[in-house]
């Protein structure tokens, strides 16, 4: 951590952008408050202690090394779930949902409730290696993802996840449908029929327009990912002020202002949320590998969320709809995918993180959807 604050204390900042507010990226003062924040009173230690609770191993699943917090529950009728990250997360997204999900008992549940919880680091994402040839992209995760549960000696689980997780629990789903109980979503990847443009709800064309919005300004450093993610690498393994505000701009951007917890001012998560996900970028040098997914797989699942693929998935389905995520389906775009849609729960609030932002909501629906298939 001492070359890191030295790094941030030599950052050569730009001039503020001629545009107000955000109109051209993330203001200068916020990056500035997060930077000065991180190098004088962040404190890594804090987050290593959460992570560290948990038993963590290194395991070798098909062919590469994966980083794996497994945290069996007391209770003897657990049913095993794998969680699934994405970016910008990391299992210091997920970390605080073991707790509640393992020992219900402490934490409003029954035992009834119990899970026992398995959380991979994505291939090149935090402590696991960082894949050296190409391939590594959600069909050969969610097989990795497959062995990695047979190894543990689980052979009847259930997956959930956000982000890629979603597009990786789906597709797990589908190739070990003799094994996986149900999937739930946050939220399922499926969009509108495209031989029916004009039957569109209310809800259905807000969801749309928002999502045309975040492609015409939001959606640079997807491009950028799946285009020329080694190009990104350099600057963002190289600066920690550039790897803050790359990170920090959709850990803000994606979580619901109105969760902002007083003092901090930056959005839906905390200083040491946002800080916490960078910093484990940061020390483990991942910005570069984990970027690569993209490149693997964006493609597939933007066909997904526009509903020019359909791959149907079999198994039980919950799925929680959070009102600042982007892309939100309804449940009839969803069910074209999901024909067997169990839970379905629309919030009133939350974003792209609710690990993070509404871990409450986030356990009661795990444990609402998976109690129907015990």
């Amino acid at each position: 951590m001492i070359e890191l604050r030295a790094r941030l204390a030599r950052t050569c900042w730009p001039e503020p952008a001629p545009a107000p507010g955000w109109a051209q990226g993330v203001p200068l003062e916020v990056v500035q408050h997060l930077c000065r924040y991180w190098a004088e009173e962040y404190e890594w230690r804090a987050a290593e202690q959460r992570l560290n609770a948990g038993p963590q191993y290194l395991i070798n699943v098909n062919g590469l090394q994966v980083h794996v917090l497994h945290a069996p529950s007391p209770h003897p009728d657990a049913l095993p779930l794998v969680l699934t990250h994405g970016w910008p997360g990391s299992v210091l997204e997920l970390v605080d949902l073991v707790g509640p999900l393992t020992n219900p008992v402490r934490h409003g549940g029954t035992p009834a409730d119990a899970f026992d919880v398995v959380i991979p680091s994505l291939p090149g994402y935090g402590f696991s290696a960082k894949p050296t040839t190409p391939g590594w992209g959600i069909e050969r995760i969610a097989g990795a993802w497959a062995e990695l549960m047979a190894g543990l000696g689980y052979t009847r689980y259930g997956a959930t996840g956000s982000d890629w997780g979603t597009s990786i629990s789906s597709v797990l789903a589908a190739m070990d449908v003799e094994h996986v109980a149900g999937i739930h979503l946050v939220p399922p990847l499926a969009g509108p029929d495209p031989t029916r443009v004009s039957d569109h709800t209310d809800a259905e064309r807000v969801a749309l327009a928002q999502l045309r919005e975040r492609g015409r300004s939001s959606s640079a450093y997807s491009e950028m990912h799946r285009t020329a993610p080694q190009t990104l690498g350099y600057a963002l393994v190289d600066s920690p002020a550039g790897l803050c505000v790359w990170m920090g701009e959709k850990l803000l951007a994606w979580s619901d202002p109105a969760l902002a917890q007083p003092g901090d001012g930056l959005g839906g998560l905390s200083r040491d949320q946002i800080l916490d996900q960078v910093t484990l970028y940061w020390v483990t040098g991942t910005a570069a590998s984990s970027a690569r997914l993209y490149a693997e797989s964006i493609d597939r699942v933007i066909a997904w969320i526009t509903g020019a693929r359909t791959d149907t998935v079999s198994v039980p389905v919950g799925a929680s709809i959070f009102p600042l995520e982007v892309p939100r389906p309804s449940r009839r775009w969803a069910a074209r995918r999901y024909p067997d849609i169990r839970y379905w729960i629309e919030h009133d609030r939350g974003g792209h993180f609710p690990a993070l932002e509404v871990p409450e909501l986030l356990v009661k629906d795990l444990r609402n959807f998976f109690r129907l298939l015990r």
